[in-house]
């Protein structure tokens, strides 16, 4: 893709103002704007893998039968846990 593609919120003043009045030292709009475009991309990238290991966990589910409640999960995750934490404690 080599088109340049400018922001319509780049047009916005009131947006370009309410940008403006959060930047941190030495940033830009266009800082501000490229980081939060990037984050967006990832978290949608990862939001994407999530779902996928989600269907492919029921899948095998309904393929072998074995289901696992809530409270079955949440305890492997809390031993999980309380094992890292006394990991890190020593």
């Amino acid at each position: 893709m080599n088109e340049t593609v400018k922001p319509s919120v780049l047009d916005d003043a009131e947006f370009h103002a309410a940008a403006e009045s959060v930047l941190r030292e030495g940033e830009t709009v266009a800082d501000l704007i490229d980081r939060s475009a990037r984050a967006e991309v990832e978290y949608r990238r990862e939001q994407a893998e999530f779902i996928a290991r989600g269907l492919a966990s029921l899948e095998e589910a309904e393929r072998t039968g074995v289901w696992y409640s809530a409270e079955e999960v949440h305890a492997e995750l809390r031993a999980k846990l309380e094992k890292r934490k006394a990991e890190l404690s020593q």
